[in-house]
């Protein structure tokens, strides 16, 4: 069984998936990142939550972005971060994972954000780690990106209002080595989206994909009709093993959000995408930078998301029976 993420108060000790985890937890994330961003989208920068603390970085796989957003985040928290450069350490020398875990810890670290290519890592690290230490996981292979998930489900939230019942959403692209798309898949679900639909040709979508909760389509026109949230996601084309498509152009041709595709979503429809945007491979210029595109404002989010993540797993020695 994974590694247990909530403690006997049900609240988070670990931030390891969104599978799983209780309605309310993820609408709390929500709030706390909405009382950090204020009415006017600005992020308060300081703040004492995570004062004397220490939060490691381990970054196994590179990502300029979820890095620097965290290090942010955890400075904004007067938190200590120490970047742990894992090509220059001696895990690349043939140290054990473990080992280098050991002589982290012997840091005094609270917390470690963990990025890792093989699925599962950032559970196994949680399950190795002394009691007073929280992991985030901010990304293991095809399995989970669960702070993406929440800037996501928060940037819907402040632009379409606290209705994910009534809404319809459509995520395109590389479904199958997406770990952002399953955990929109797992937050949707777990906030009642009143329809959660996937989209790509068949090579790209996971065997049995409905089994998640979500409608499958492989014609684009047909699967953003109505809908009122279309999520893009990148093509991952290190992780793909095969020739799984002829060409981007082909990609693009069938699956690429443009303009006319666009206008076969409700006329309020934002666009959503992870980054980094492949523009002409998924998404066209005028969509990306368009009236409906909320991209700029989900890498802002994702600091207040991942500010809340932290401070609620930061706090976690001084909860009691009656609040997390």
């Amino acid at each position: 069984m994974p590694t247990q993420q909530l403690d006997q108060h049900g609240c988070l000790k670990h931030f390891l998936t969104i599978e799983g985890l209780p309605r309310h937890l993820l609408h709390s994330i929500m709030d706390q990142a909405d009382v950090l961003l204020g009415r006017d989208d600005q992020i308060i920068n300081k703040a004492p939550l995570l004062s004397g603390k220490t939060v490691i970085q381990i970054f196994f796989e590179d990502s300029t972005r979820t890095r620097t957003t965290f290090e942010i985040a955890a400075k904004n928290l007067s938190a200590n971060v120490v970047n742990f450069n894992v090509r220059t350490s001696s895990t690349s020398k043939g140290e054990h994972l473990l080992d280098t875990l050991r002589n982290l810890e012997a840091m005094h670290a609270d917390l470690f954000v963990v990025r890792h290519p093989q699925s599962g890592a950032a559970h196994f690290i949680a399950g190795q780690v002394k009691p007073h230490i929280a992991v985030v996981n901010a990304g293991d292979g095809r399995h989970a990106h669960p702070t993406q998930a929440m800037l996501d489900m928060l940037t819907i939230r402040r632009h379409k209002g606290d209705r994910f019942p009534e809404l319809r959403v459509a995520i395109v692209g590389d479904i199958l080595h997406s770990r952002v798309a399953r955990s929109q898949i797992h937050a949707l679900n777990i906030l009642g989206a009143a329809e959660v639909r996937v989209v790509a040709p068949k090579t790209l979508l996971p065997v049995h994909v409905e089994k998640l909760g979500v409608h499958a389509f492989n014609n684009m026109e047909e699967a953003l009709q109505d809908v009122d949230v279309v999520m893009m996601l990148r093509l991952q084309k290190e992780r793909m093993e095969a020739a799984l498509l002829p060409s981007e152009r082909a990609f693009y041709t069938a699956y690429g959000l443009t303009r006319a595709r666009l206008a076969l979503a409700k006329p309020d429809a934002i666009v959503m995408h992870p980054g980094p945007i492949n523009r002409g491979v998924e998404i066209a210029s005028d969509v990306a930078d368009g009236p409906q595109s909320v991209i700029l404002h989900q890498v802002s989010y994702g600091v207040a998301v991942r500010m809340a993540v932290l401070g609620l797993l930061g706090k976690k020695e001084k909860r009691g029976s009656d609040a997390c």
